[in-house]
């Protein structure tokens, strides 16, 4: 086996060693945190730029087939991206106002909820035996919407506490997300053509860049959120928990609603229910502060411990009965 051959193996191993561990890892890191704060906090003014290289990784994985499948099955896209679009602010909104959170957190938690899709979705979209092509179609939707759709909704349902209005989120929303994803996918074209085999191995390589790229945000939060997370942290848990359990379960029901085979039930399950945190908390240093930043690391902690274990159950196939016969598109 050449040098080459043996790196390549090794990083394969690492990013399937990270994905596996992924949860643990935040855990660790987010405990550590509490402990040593200054060890993760000098990360925070680099996020904007991490989440961006993560948004690049995102691009990668795209290929033309993707956007062709938005016109092969207009209607579960539209039906999945909606349903995100209007569920997840929605309940945002309502359980501040339920939970009464304090200002700053609560802008967190609608931050969360305005936020498009995130890759974990397609990860748990194939775990869980669902229509990963479908997962990916609504995630590159949202996602490419989301200059427009996650600033018209923070200005409508957070309009009385900003301070930034809705073209200062637009254009940072647009270097943070659009513009990594487009060039991401513009080099894998180049890349596909010219050097597949770098293509391969950039593949290979952004899993990894990703874990250790979120896990060190969500670390860098806990680390700046010390204080509020002794002091209200259960309110903030309590929030994200219900949050994800409702994007998840409307999502769910929404598929079967609207007829859709068992796949793309899962599918919508998924892609409704869990978020770009990480967007979310990248937008809430840069305009707002450090515990507005707290509700989406505790999203992204979370989502990815109920993700794996609703997956897990999907797997299995114990949803087999749910769903009608697969719905024209």
């Amino acid at each position: 086996m050449s040098w080459g051959s043996a790196m390549l193996s090794a990083l394969r191993w690492l990013s399937d060693l990270a994905n596996t561990y992924f949860v643990g890892l935040v855990l660790v890191a987010s405990a550590t945190a509490l402990i040593r704060p200054g060890a993760y906090t000098w990360i925070a003014p680099y996020i904007s730029p991490l989440l961006g290289v993560i948004m690049l990784g995102m691009g990668l994985t795209l290929q033309p087939g993707d956007f062709r499948r938005l016109a092969e099955r207009p209607r579960d896209v539209a039906i999945g991206a909606v349903a995100q679009w209007v569920v997840m602010p929605v309940a945002a909104y309502a359980l501040t106002i339920a939970l009464s959170l304090p200002p700053e957190l609560a802008i967190g938690v609608v931050l969360v909820g305005a936020a498009p899709g995130g890759t974990a979705s397609n990860v748990m979209a194939y775990l869980g035996k669902g229509d990963v092509a479908l997962s990916v179609a609504i995630t590159t939707v949202t996602t490419l919407a989301a200059p427009l759709v996650m600033p018209a909704w923070v200005v409508v349902l957070a309009g009385e506490q900003l301070q930034v209005g809705f073209m200062d989120l637009f254009v940072n929303i647009l270097q943070i997300v659009f513009i990594p994803v487009v060039f991401g996918f513009a080099l894998r074209l180049a890349l596909d053509r010219y050097a597949p085999s770098a293509a391969e191995v950039g593949l290979d390589v952004f899993p990894l860049v990703s874990v250790v790229t979120i896990v060190a945000i969500v670390a860098a939060v806990v680390g700046l959120n010390v204080d509020t997370i002794l002091g209200a942290g259960v309110a903030a848990v309590s929030a994200v928990v219900l949050h994800n359990a409702i994007g998840l379960g409307t999502g769910y029901g929404t598929g079967r609603l609207a007829g859709m085979s068992p796949d793309r039930v899962r599918t919508t399950t998924f892609e409704v229910g869990l978020q770009n945190s990480g967007l979310a908390a990248a937008l809430a240093l840069s305009f707002f502060s450090p515990a507005a930043a707290l509700p989406p690391a505790l999203f992204s902690v979370w989502h990815n411990i109920t993700g794996p274990l609703l997956a897990s159950y999907f797997s299995r196939g114990e949803d087999a009965a749910v769903g009608t016969a697969p719905a024209d598109d």
